[in-house]
């Protein structure tokens, strides 16, 4: 396994053209072209299950904070937001980006969907890593909803070469939001990060534990459970 580069050498100038593209368009057509492409490599091969998507806003500013253990997430996570325009922007790894969080609060402050992964960066180890600040900070400067996600399956996506495809489950968790901080500080911006990550731990784990079965009966049994709240909020109807 090839080691995993921390610090990339390249200029933060190199980066600004596509900063500046992510900016000024949304590359509808490119997302779904990609999404005809490989929906059905990841439903036959991988298998891939979604579980609650409908727990990502419809509309609004909003962060989806998954786990990250392969390159293919970003297709796992995209292939069910039909409200994802596709395209990616850099982050410069190894050094303070103030690029990347310029072009996140462009695309936050137009109503967009972002995808930021909580531990900054791939696991190699196969086990969970741990909270960055990043995504605290940004949760914080913008007020964005923040979707906790959870990808289980997908560490052993490099196993492909060995005829190895392992199924893999996407759940969204509730929407967290945060009272906006201006300029938090990054004790306030881990604190918010380790919230969130500690909700995607308890969706990652409960997979882990009871399979992917388990957690669609306990997601249809929650929702029933909302609907029948909703239901005796209204109370009943007078006849007229």
């Amino acid at each position: 396994m090839k080691p995993q580069v921390y610090k990339d050498p390249r200029p933060a100038e190199y980066f600004t053209r596509f900063h500046e593209r992510t900016r000024s368009k949304d590359p509808d057509f490119m997302y779904e072209v990609v999404r005809m492409v490989l929906t059905p490599i990841l439903l036959l091969f991988y298998r891939t299950l979604c579980i609650d998507s409908a727990k990502v806003p419809e509309e609004g500013p909003t962060i989806v904070a998954p786990n990250h253990f392969s390159f293919f997430d970003h297709f796992f996570i995209a292939v069910y937001l039909r409200r994802n325009h596709g395209g990616v922007f850099p982050v410069l790894r190894g050094r303070r980006d103030e690029e990347m969080f310029q072009t996140a609060h462009n695309l936050l402050a137009r109503g967009k969907v972002i995808v930021m992964y909580a531990e900054g960066g791939r696991s190699r180890s196969g086990d969970l890593g741990e909270a960055k600040p990043g995504i605290g900070r940004l949760a914080l400067e913008s007020g964005a909803a923040v979707v906790p996600t959870a990808i289980a399956g997908s560490a052993g996506v490099r196993d492909w070469r060995r005829l190895r495809f392992p199924k893999v489950t996407v759940q969204y968790s509730d929407p967290i939001r945060f009272e906006r901080i201006e300029n938090p500080t990054r004790e306030q911006s881990q604190a918010a990060a380790d919230q969130i990550f500690e909700r995607i731990e308890k969706v990652y784990y409960g997979l882990h534990r009871g399979g992917r079965r388990s957690a669609i009966q306990a997601a249809r049994s929650a929702r029933r459970e909302v609907r029948k709240a909703a239901k005796g909020a209204a109370g009943p109807t007078a006849a007229s």
